[in-house]
């Protein structure tokens, strides 16, 4: 249990925020959901990229990207909340997923 919470802590960080992202917050919470997820999502691809997980690499490449925080892409809130629970679920996934050479 220990080894699994080393390994996820920061995808659980990623998911309170995205999750947390559909209260009303001021800006700054949004701005600080875009640093983590796009870290996230970066240090996650480049991890997969390495084990040869390509189709992961892509999906946490593609997050990272919409989510980074020095090239913004902006939304309405009502696009954004959707892709928020999405992106959750990517991470919630990845948590559990087990792979053949694990």
């Amino acid at each position: 249990m220990k080894n699994w919470f080393q390994n996820n802590w920061f995808k659980l960080i990623a998911i309170v925020f995205l999750l947390g992202a559909l209260g009303d917050w001021s800006y700054g919470y949004y701005q600080i959901l875009r640093w983590i997820v796009c870290a996230s999502g970066a240090y996650l691809a480049y991890s997969y990229h390495e084990s040869n997980k390509t189709t992961w690499a892509w999906a946490f490449g593609i997050i990272a990207i919409l989510f980074n925080p020095i090239l913004p892409i902006y939304f309405t809130r009502e696009i954004w909340q959707p892709i928020d629970v999405i992106v959750a679920v990517i991470f919630i996934i990845a948590m559990f997923v087990k792979f053949k050479n694990e």
